[in-house]
């Protein structure tokens, strides 16, 4: 039998503008416990992004290649860039029944569960249409264009918010970060964390894994 973990995978998804980067990086600054995949992405760095801190940046070609070797748990052609997931860290940080958080699209999304059923989906709504596109033209990093076709795509990726289990509207940033942290929060106490990260308190207890019926 495959030994259980108590890690979580959280994978936040969300249409470009929504505030789902600045959210997780306040996350992590509040909870070091937290470990963050690294995605890498062909597209050029915006302003005040590192490479391995932010991304990892990387040509079309080293793009391709790592994804033919089968290097990536995830990947995705999003807005003229690829977008992918390395599957080495996240594989480390479950082994090591450490949480992970995943910055990703509503596509890789769906990859990610299909290796992992057990990862959590949380969505990141705007409070509006107009919110959206004010924020996007008020952080400065891409040309209008760039802009309108995110704005086209915002609605077909918004429509997705029903594949994850929990869905955070980010109208005052505080408030939706206290709801990130609570979703984390109660993941970490599912029963099957719970009775991996406390084996011997449980067997003491005499709790036993609960049986489930075959279908």
């Amino acid at each position: 039998m495959t030994r259980q973990h108590a890690g979580n995978i959280f994978m936040v998804v969300a249409p470009s503008g929504a505030g789902k980067s600045s959210l997780v990086n306040a996350l992590l600054a509040q909870d070091p416990s937290l470990s963050l995949s690294i995605s890498c992405t062909t597209r050029a760095p915006r302003p005040g992004e590192r490479d391995q801190e932010h991304y990892r940046f990387v040509s079309v070609e080293t793009f391709q290649a790592m994804r033919d070797r089968g290097d990536m748990l995830e990947w995705a052609e999003v807005h003229g860039n690829f977008y992918g997931t390395p599957r080495d860290r996240v594989a480390q940080a479950i082994a090591n029944d450490t949480d992970i958080i995943l910055e990703i699209d509503w596509q890789g999304a769906l990859q990610v569960r299909h290796h992992y059923p057990q990862a959590i989906g949380i969505f990141i709504l705007p409070p509006s249409i107009e919110a959206l596109e004010t924020r996007l033209n008020k952080r400065g990093q891409d040309a209008p264009q760039v802009i309108a076709r995110r704005l086209l795509a915002a609605g077909g990726e918004m429509a997705h918010a029903s594949d994850c289990e929990y869905v955070i509207i980010n109208q005052e940033f505080s408030v939706a970060l206290q709801q990130l942290r609570d979703v984390v929060s109660a993941a970490r106490l599912r029963y099957a964390a719970q009775s991996v990260r406390h084996a011997d308190l449980f067997m003491q207890l005499g709790i036993r894994k609960p049986i489930t019926n075959a279908s």
